[in-house]
């Protein structure tokens, strides 16, 4: 029998999970699956740590499982699977901590409500992130849920940079920037010290390149600045979100295109980044192997982009001694990652073109000034390490 921490990864139309082993050093993987489709066709899938299928189960066609259906199958799921197991904890990922929460913390009805005030700075992910939270801390009320922000990594930004230039009248209000995807750079941040000891201490770029893409710069791997701000819109164009706006855009849609705010949500959360320049998908993979123009726009506008902001980044540390690659994109799509490093060329990036095919750890040319790397990222062994040492923390002070 192990003791299990529990990491759940709530979205729009699915919800990931994983299970780590608490009483293992290391924290190994032993199970890991998602329900997937909730408003389509919905699927659930678990394999284990070798990658073998554990369950299988779709439901009939036309059936909206939806968020609340497929947690309490979920719930049972696990039950049954942990009948040999002990689950000591729950890790959540929350996208957005607001100015109150700083740091991962354990659940309770009175700071899921705090959580809840949060939904207008990430309408697209908090609602989602605190369902699963709202379930378990009901079905599972002996069982500690932790909430773990991607805004906490960010709290090292300098002041001038968290700040817009906006009258106190509306930054009282907590309108500032805070930055995502910060469980994704935090890992990242632990594992440079493994692979690049010159990049831990110095200035690395991290470029999280997936559905949803940022930038981060670190110095000896705190964060320093990132592309996104106020919301998760912010920053570089995604699959399907606008990145960076002229202001005067949206007054324009409000203005002249008699556009109200519900269309504009829609608009620049749901039908811009890649799916509206190209007009075809949000898929990266798609897009490449097109020979649409507006595919191949598509790519260079967000290519470009990119290449603007680790400019801004190395102009902001001063220089850049790595850059990294990461998420599905950054991952996966090689060619990205050789027009990315291309147009890096004269910040000292030379990549090596067969280890980037082959997806190698290190990817950049033995007279490289810059060391390139392809590193995958893992969110949610992340959550399991704070979860786990939350729970510990609780545990040596006497707290059940």
């Amino acid at each position: 029998m192990n003791n299990m921490i529990l990491v759940v990864n709530a979205g729009s139309s699915s919800i990931k999970f994983s299970l780590f082993a608490e009483d293992v050093p290391g924290l190994p993987l032993r199970l890991r699956g998602q329900v997937e489709g909730l408003y389509s066709e919905a699927h659930f899938e678990a394999v284990d740590s070798d990658g073998a299928r554990v369950a299988d189960h779709r439901w009939a066609a036309g059936v909206a499982l939806g968020h609340d259906r497929a947690i309490a199958f979920l719930t049972d799921f696990l039950r049954q699977y942990l009948d040999y197991h002990r689950l000591i904890a729950v890790g959540h990922r929350v996208v957005h901590g607001g100015e109150r929460y700083l740091a991962p913390v354990q659940m309770s009805p009175e700071r899921l409500g705090d959580l809840e005030e949060l939904i207008p700075l990430a309408p697209l992910h908090q609602p989602h992130n605190l369902r699963p939270i709202r379930h378990l801390l009901k079905a599972m009320p002996d069982i500690s849920q932790v909430a773990c922000f991607d805004t906490s990594f960010h709290l090292t930004i300098p002041a001038e940079r968290q700040a817009y230039a906006l009258p106190g009248s509306i930054t009282e209000h907590g309108v500032r920037r805070y930055g995502f995807h910060g469980l994704s750079y935090e890992y990242i941040a632990s594992q440079l010290p493994h692979v690049d000891q010159r990049a831990a201490e110095g200035r690395t770029v991290v470029l999280h390149l997936g559905s949803g893409a940022s930038a981060c710069a670190l110095e000896a791997c705190k964060s320093v600045a990132t592309s996104m701000g106020f919301s998760a819109l912010g920053g570089l164009p995604m699959g399907t979100r606008s990145g960076d706006l002229d202001p005067g855009v949206l007054l324009y849609l409000v203005q002249q295109l008699k556009m109200d705010a519900k269309s504009i949500e829609s608009l620049l959360y749901r039908e811009s980044g890649l799916l509206g320049v190209s007009g075809l998908s949000s898929d990266m993979r798609t897009l490449l192997a097109s020979s649409d123009p507006k595919a191949c726009l598509a790519v260079n506008v967000f290519v470009d982009a990119v290449n603007r902001q680790i400019g801004a980044m190395a102009a902001t540390m001063g220089g850049l001694d790595a850059l990294v690659f990461t998420a599905g994109i950054g991952e996966n799509a090689a060619s990205v990652r050789e027009r990315v490093c291309r147009d890096a060329r004269w910040l000292g990036v030379e990549l090596d073109p067969a280890a980037n095919s082959r997806h190698e750890l290190r990817i950049s040319g033995p007279s490289s000034r810059v060391s390139v790397w392809a590193i995958p990222t893992n969110e949610e062994l992340m959550i399991a390490r704070h979860t786990l040492a939350l729970e510990r923390a609780a545990c040596a002070l006497g707290q059940p």
